[in-house]
């Protein structure tokens, strides 16, 4: 990008929230203390709820592709039933193996759950819904915390002095280091393709409908959105990568000695995980908080020009947002959940060879190919609404090759995402037709 559109889409450039709500810049304290609020009140309870839901969502899914109710006893539909479980497993003992390392052990639950926390503290929820928008290094910055799970798995297979714990363990370390090779390839593409690491400034460049989505702006960056969709689901350990859990093989892999809180933190930190990753996606490739219409970008950027003008459109315009990006996450991990209870586990040598044979050699070829098309085909430069019109020709002077590319790419994601919701509605309406197993429990006596 252009200097002057880095400057336009700068997060210094536009008040904060807070700014505007109170109508003058906030102090040191206030923001150190707005920072503890926001941690204690919004970031801590926000984890934990997606984590409970998609617990619950997930028994739903799994139940409904068997042919069964899932959970459906405990408030409505079942909603309460994470909740009940999380009692339970308060109530539990907390027990540690005789040999093992106490320690570690017991510090191993907290490791694997703070990376996952900590990554929330980038997402790009809404435009001035970021705890920290200057963070100019954002994607990466996310992949690193997020690497820091592995010493949490690790500390938790090899503290329990448990065989079956030190190979889940050990399956991890190798599975996570060989696919954060074409995972990174894959963020390098989408960086490439947009010019800038900060979340914040890519939510504003992809702001001028659906054709400018960064998935979109050429055909090697698509095949970098598969590519790393593909290597988040081994980052995650989901099925079918699921191998250091692998409890047909490994009891339950690393965490096979835990039990109570601490057994609990760690499916906090992979749905916490699955979240954040669905959040990379939906923020590089996926235009962030903006809707496929480009009325998101327009209407924040007539805002922005007078924000004391327009508090309560500023407030309204990212709630809305917020509830765009968050349905984009759910939409990523639903689809993680479908592959998990869709495809069968493979082996752990099957695993590694599609990451060594060819999920990275498909990454290499997709970043020569990247590069290529960034040095002879021009792409429009600059943020829409602000220095182009997104929806007119005379906008995409010098780069119409670049208008005609993004819009067919655009159409052909946009049949493939009608073709996988037919595919649903056609399952879930045959499915309708199915009798349900264990409908209905047998009375107590």
């Amino acid at each position: 990008m252009s200097m002057a559109t880095l400057a336009a889409v700068s997060p210094q450039s536009t008040p904060t929230l807070f700014h505007l709500i109170v109508g003058q810049p906030p102090t040191v304290w206030q923001s150190l203390l707005l920072s503890v609020i926001l941690l204690a009140v919004v970031f801590i309870p926000l984890v934990l709820m997606i984590a409970m839901f998609c617990i619950w969502w997930e028994r739903k899914v799994a139940g409904h592709i068997q042919s069964r109710i899932g959970p459906n006893r405990v408030g409505p539909i079942g909603l309460l039933q994470s909740l009940a479980d999380g009692i339970k497993l308060l109530s539990k003992e907390d027990l540690a193996p005789r040999d093992s390392d106490k320690f570690l052990f017991r510090l191993a639950p907290y490791v694997a759950f703070t990376p996952a926390f900590a990554a929330f503290l980038a997402l790009p929820f809404a435009p001035l819904l970021v705890f920290e928008p200057r963070l100019n290094s954002g994607v990466f910055w996310i992949l690193a915390i997020l690497s820091v799970e592995i010493m949490g798995i690790i500390l938790a297979g090899w503290a329990s002095n448990n065989k079956w714990a030190i190979y889940g363990a050990m399956r991890e370390a190798c599975q996570m280091v060989s696919y954060e090779i074409p995972l990174g390839i894959a963020i390098i593409i989408g960086v490439m393709s947009a010019g800038t690491l900060n979340l914040v400034q890519l939510g504003h460049l992809q702001s001028g409908g659906l054709h400018t989505w960064i998935i979109f702006r050429n055909p090697f960056v698509s095949g970098a959105f598969l590519v790393y969709f593909i290597a988040s689901l081994a980052s995650n350990k989901r099925a079918p990568f699921d191998l250091p859990e692998s409890e047909s093989e490994l009891v339950a892999g690393y965490h096979t000695e835990y039990s109570g809180m601490r057994f609990a933190f760690f499916f906090f930190a992979e749905y916490a995980g699955m979240f954040v990753v669905g959040g990379i996606q939906a923020a590089l490739f996926l235009g962030g908080w903006n809707d496929p219409f480009g009325l998101m970008g327009y209407y924040f950027h007539r805002f922005a020009s007078d924000p004391q003008a327009h508090v309560s459109g500023m407030i309204l315009l990212n709630l809305f947002g917020f509830g765009i990006f968050t349905s984009k996450c759910l939409a990523i991990i639903f689809l993680q959940m479908w592959l998990r209870w869709t495809l069968p586990r493979p082996r752990i040598d099957q695993v590694l060879y599609t990451c060594i044979k060819v999920l990275l050699p498909a990454a290499g070829l997709l970043l020569i190919g990247a590069s290529l098309w960034e040095l002879f085909i021009p792409e429009r430069d600059g943020l829409p609404w602000v220095t182009y019109q997104p929806f007119t020709l005379a906008g995409w002077e010098g780069a119409h090759g670049a208008l005609i590319t993004q819009t067919m790419l655009a159409l052909l994601g946009l049949s493939f995402i009608g073709l996988i919701m037919f595919w649903a509605m056609l399952a879930i309406s045959g499915g309708s037709k199915v009798k349900k197993r264990l409908t209905e429990a047998a009375p107590i006596p």
